[in-house]
């Protein structure tokens, strides 16, 4: 059964050492809503690690991922042809995570089949399209060929993602209001680079603090590297789970 997390912070997870994985999931356990695990933990890892971390799924019984047991994100960005996807998608669900996400710029048929696959799923999770990265700018888009500004291809591809049977997006603080107001109030937000206040921005271009983006209307706030680079991850998780509530 799928975990729901006690608040919408997720902590993301990003590191390739399976130690310091532990020490982080053990470190914000009580106060982050869930984990993220992405493509650096689960390329060294597998699924194994991914159930070692959660405590969810055969084979996770006994030691550390017994005293887990967070929800789970897991980020993987499944971007390639519908039935690649679908088989991802299904394969991911055996972990049963909270919610796992595709990239939006897959195409309809894709969202379609990842739609599907999630929906066949015994846990069904959340699942979530990728708009734009948070790392890129409309220069950014301009490079690859994509016309437009940031936030009008944000809400194309929220909507599309809508369409084809998504639960929500990722987006930036930036587009939570455009998003909310095309796709509606049911429609799950996840927003990466959120930053504490005065905290660094890192290489992440469209940031804000988890009380702005809570109130513009997001639903999850994925943080890294303000709580995974820090002393005291604990505290720091503390703090913005504090932030969130202000």
């Amino acid at each position: 059964m799928r975990t729901t997390p006690a608040n919408p912070l997720f902590c993301a997870i990003d590191t390739p050492d399976i130690g310091r994985a532990e020490a982080l999931v053990g470190a914000v356990r009580d106060s982050a809503g869930g984990i993220k695990i992405g493509k650096e933990f689960f390329v060294a890892h597998g699924p194994d690690g991914v159930r070692r971390l959660t405590g969810v799924g055969p084979g996770s019984a006994g030691g550390f991922a017994e005293a887990s047991g967070l929800p789970l994100f897991l980020d993987l960005k499944f971007h390639d042809i519908p039935n690649t996807v679908a088989g991802a998608v299904r394969s991911a669900c055996a972990l049963a995570p909270f919610m796992l996400n595709v990239h939006a710029t897959g195409g309809p048929a894709m969202l379609r089949a990842a739609a599907e696959a999630a929906a066949a799923s015994e846990a069904r999770p959340l699942l979530i399209g990728v708009t734009v990265l948070t790392s890129l700018d409309d220069d950014d888009l301009a490079a690859v060929g994509i016309a437009g500004p940031v936030d009008e291809r944000a809400v194309a591809l929220a909507r599309l993602s809508q369409q084809c049977g998504l639960d929500g997006v990722v987006c930036s603080a930036a587009e939570i209001e455009p998003i909310r107001q095309a796709c509606g109030d049911d429609f799950k937000l996840v927003v990466p680079g959120i930053r504490p206040a005065g905290g660094d921005l890192a290489d992440q271009k469209r940031v804000m603090t988890p009380a702005e983006a809570l109130a513009r209307g997001a639903d999850y706030l994925v943080v890294g590297r303000p709580i995974t680079g820090v002393d005291d991850p604990a505290a720091a998780a503390r703090r913005i789970v504090e932030q969130m509530a202000a």
